[in-house]
This record gives structure tokens, sequence and C-alpha cells, in this order.
């Protein structure tokens, strides 16, 4: 059967779908499938515990039966659009209104929205890109844009430190900004890499924005306030030209499909209209559940005291497990600052990245190739074929026998 142009741009192989096939794979796979490769986040059992609570409360007032019963408007529900803007107008004195916020069913969707809003084609000769300062970026950036050649990226400085570790930074000497950018976007922390863009990094983005009357794009879904997955220091960053997105998939609601935009009451009114043709409305059982921890602001110390000490501890582990069985010195680990991964680099790997994620689907662990995450850079970086994400977030057990799979076939490889 052919297809449109879109039809044939969004029915192709990508990297997220992969991703997602993977990861659902490894969900319905059980112990067979070692399932270090999505973005799941981990079971965490007091999180799990309070939101139980909270559901069986909304059931047993009947909330819980009429907010599926019930439409919200394009914009989201708006007793949780209030609550998030008291809570954050308390704590960073923004000065947001209603108009500032709405929710999306998802973060994807929100930037499948603001990355046709702010590039693309505008003319049948003016196009514009969405501009990634510092790459590697997300994976699910690189086919949220009806058009073709969307996103431009800049290569990292990279700078390798003790102890086996190596760290991005943004190369503000490489960095350029024209007339054909539409939007500059970063993630904070930086999925896949756990890098946290530095305060100084963002002020500099911010300026550069500003000074080329384009706005900055925070993916915040694993930063701060909420769910916090940050293990360095970072301010929470946010005005009338930034536009920063939440999500509570890593509060341990992924299935609820909630993200959260805060932006200019102009970005939020056309976000709202894009929703209401393609979506009707955003899901409310997510804002329904969450509610009473933001209104209370239970939400912030559930994460500055469960959740993030919680990955921190995980990742420190997952960190001396691959130094101790990766016996090679070409290989590193980016600095773990937050996220729910670690970014390993292989220098002068015998092989692709995507076909040693092959090769270890074979033997039952998933991981994700690294090339997938370089949307808008030339692919001829030799270093875009030598990294792979690996998801430190689950059961102890399953982390500690992927790392082995992984190390025994690094070690092989090498030799």
């Amino acid at each position: 059967m052919p297809y449109s142009i879109f039809g044939n741009k969004f029915t192709q192989h990508s990297g997220i779908t992969e991703l997602m096939d993977d990861l659902n794979e490894g969900v319905q796979g059980g112990d067979d499938i070692l399932m270090l490769g999505g973005g799941n986040p981990a079971t965490i059992a007091d999180i799990q515990t309070r939101l139980t609570e909270l559901m069986q409360q909304l059931l047993t007032e009947g909330k819980l039966i009429n907010t599926l019963a019930n439409y919200d408007g394009p914009q989201g529900k708006n007793s949780f659009i209030e609550a998030l803007v008291e809570l954050f107008n308390d704590l960073y004195e923004w000065n947001l209104s209603s108009d500032n916020i709405m929710l999306t069913n998802g973060s994807q969707s929100a930037f499948f929205y603001l990355f046709n809003l702010l590039g693309g084609n505008f003319s049948e000769d003016k196009k514009k890109k969405i501009l990634f300062p510092l790459a590697p970026e997300y994976i699910g950036y690189a086919d949220a844009s009806v058009s073709e050649n969307a996103f431009i990226a800049v290569r990292p400085k990279i700078t390798e430190l003790e102890n086996g570790l190596f760290k991005y930074n943004v190369d503000f000497e490489a960095l350029k900004v024209d007339e054909n950018i539409g939007a500059i976007c970063v993630s904070r922390p930086t999925n896949p890499t756990g890098n946290v863009l530095t305060d100084a990094e963002i002020a500099a983005l911010d300026q550069l924005a500003r000074s080329n009357n384009i706005p900055l794009i925070i993916d915040n879904a694993y930063g701060t306030p909420f769910p916090n997955i940050i293990f360095s220091e970072a301010t929470p960053f946010w005005n009338d030209n930034t536009i920063l997105c939440l999500s509570l998939s890593k509060f341990g609601l992924p299935g609820a499909r909630c993200g959260i935009v805060i932006a200019n009451p102009e970005i939020i009114k056309a976000m709202s209209n894009l929703s209401g043709i393609m979506a009707l409305s955003p899901g409310g059982i997510g804002p329904e559940i969450v509610l009473p921890l933001v209104k209370t602001k239970e939400i912030i110390t559930l994460s500055d005291n469960v959740i993030k000490p919680f990955y921190q501890h995980k990742a420190e582990k997952a960190i001396v497990l691959l130094q101790a069985k990766i016996s090679t010195p070409n290989f590193k680990i980016h600095k773990a600052e937050g996220a729910i991964f670690l970014w390993l680099w292989f220098k002068e790997l015998p092989i692709t990245s995507n076909e040693l994620y092959k090769v270890l689907k074979k033997k039952g662990l998933l991981v994700v190739s690294g090339h997938y995450f370089f949307p808008g850079l030339d692919q001829d970086w030799q270093h875009t074929q030598e990294c792979i994400r690996l998801n430190y977030a689950q059961e102890d057990d399953v982390v500690e026998r992927g790392i082995t799979i992984l190390a025994d076939t690094i070690n092989a490889l090498y030799a």
C-alpha cells in the first residue's frame, strides 16, 4: 500500500521504536532477557507503596472513576496545573500563572509539538533547524519532526578524567547560531550520558538563545525538583524565553504518560491547540494520583530522600562492577551526574556499537547502540560507533548478570 511522505517517514525503522520494542520484549520475556536498554524506571518500594495508597484513596472517594470518565481540556487538568503553579512559585519565585503550564501525553508528545512548531519548513525557501549544542542527545528526538534534516548538533569537548571516567562539555567556540536555527534544545541531566550541564553552561545557552530571539528548550525529565535524579549541583532554571519540560515517568508513573511544559503563554496556547487537534486532551490519571503530593510538596521530599539516593547508590554499584569486570584500558565511563543510565565508551571498538548490540541481544542482554544518540551530527565521527547506553536501574542481580555478559564479550573482542 502506498503511503504519503508523512507515512513513509513515520513508518520506517527508527531508534526509538527499536528501543521500545526491546523494552516490551524484555518485559514479556521475563528472566530470559536482561533488560538494560530501555528507560523503564526502577521499582522503588517506598514510591510504589505511596502511589498505591494514593490510588486506593482516590478509588474509595470515587475520584479515580470520575477522572477516567471525563475529558480534561486540551491544556490538561486544571487542578494539577494550579498546584504546579503554586509549587514552582513557592520554590523559585518564577511568577507563573496557569497560562504558563500545560500537560501532554508524555514528554515525547511535547517534543513532537515543539520541534514542529519551532523547526521545519516555514515557507518554500525557508527552513529552520533545532540545534542540539551537546551531542550525544536523547534518542527520541531524532524522528520527532515531520521535516527531513530538521536537526543540527555540535560535537562536544571530551575531557578524560581520573579513575576511568570522562565528561562531555559544550564546545561554545564551535557553537554557531544564525537565522536558520529555530530553537536550542538540551536535556539536563542528559539522556543518554548522565551529564548535567553546569549552571554556567545553561546561562551561556540562555544568553545565546535570547540574543538570537529563539527559545531555549530544557528537557528536565530526570531533573530537579522532581524526580531529582541529579548527583551534582544544578540550579533549576526558567524564564519567559525558556521552555522547561518535566515528566511523571521517572517519578514512577511511566504508564500514566504525563508530560509537563512550562513556557510563556504564547507557546502554551499554541501547544494546547495542537494537543486538542491531535489528542483531544492529555490523560488525567497521572495528574490526579500525584495532585496531593504536589499540593503538600511531598513530591519534593520523596524525590530528595527516596528517589535520588536510590539511583545514586545503584549507579555507584554498577560503575564498580563494570570497572572490575572489563579489563581493557580502552574502556571509559561518562561521569555519572544524573539520570538512570551509564554511557560506556570503548575506544577503537573492533566492531560497531550496533553490531555489539546485536551480539549482546543474542546472548539475552538488551542495551542501546550509541549511534542512535547523535541526531543532526555527521556520523563519520568514529566516536559515534564506540558507545552504548546501559540502564543500571533494574534489579541488582539483573544488572550484575548483564554486566558480566557485557564484560565477557568486550574482553573477548579486545583480546
